[in-house]
């Protein structure tokens, strides 16, 4: 049976999956939702996942959204060894962390701050923009003498941190200043498995949806 996966490819938590499908070696069944046309809004699709929120995993019947519970699943289902994802509790608790830190704390500021003026017109808040920048900083410091997130090898919290973080470039977010990110960004977008793939042609979809919704 195909593992569907339900999804927008400019969309970062779907490229989350779509990076870790590609780094274990799981081929998915991409089925394309169209969110401007309400596609995740059908009875169908409702059964499937009440919350109606893409990406949703269904696999042989068991469905599954929330991008990084979908990660984390998938290796531990289909991965033939525990590299992105170790089963040591400490080393695991801390891509766990880092997990949690991209979905509340780095992607949920990019959201609060970017969104509400990419999609219907609101006035920048700088106090937001503020946030996005700490968020950003605390990254840099989790960084610190570290060639991943988590030790030194890839794992889970490098394919989930690196879709946030090219959403951020994809709006011009300067990096400049966060020289630990910088370095790792370069590293991850050289040894995620198939990053261009997945994740880069995906930021440009973003980016060219961002430019044709805030143009003058």
């Amino acid at each position: 049976m195909p593992i569907d996966l339900y999804y927008l490819p400019g969309s970062a938590p779907c490229r989350n999956v779509l990076l870790t499908a590609k780094a274990i070696g799981v081929d998915l069944n991409l089925k394309h939702l169209d969110l401007m046309k309400g596609e995740h809004l059908t009875p169908e699709f409702l059964k499937i996942n009440p919350q109606h929120t893409i990406p949703t995993l269904v696999d042989n019947g068991f469905a599954l959204w929330e991008s990084r519970a979908i990660m984390t699943y998938l290796a531990n289902q289909y991965s033939k060894n525990d590299s992105l994802y170790p089963k040591d509790p400490k080393t695991r608790a801390v891509i766990d962390q880092r997990l949690f830190f991209d979905a509340a704390t780095l992607y949920q500021t990019f959201s609060d701050y970017y969104y509400p003026t990419i999609f219907a017109g609101a006035p920048k808040d700088e106090a937001k923009l503020e946030k996005c920048k700490q968020a950003v900083k605390f990254l840099d410091t989790f960084l610190e003498g570290q060639n991943y997130a988590v030790g030194n090898n890839l794992t889970l919290a490098d394919l989930s941190l690196v879709s946030t973080v090219s959403t951020y470039e994809a709006v011009d977010f300067d990096l400049s200043p966060y020289k630990n990110v910088q370095k790792w960004y370069a590293k991850v977008k050289s040894t995620a498995p198939g990053y261009e793939e997945t994740n880069g042609n995906g930021v440009k979809i973003f980016r060219q949806m961002v430019q044709n919704l805030t143009k003058k």
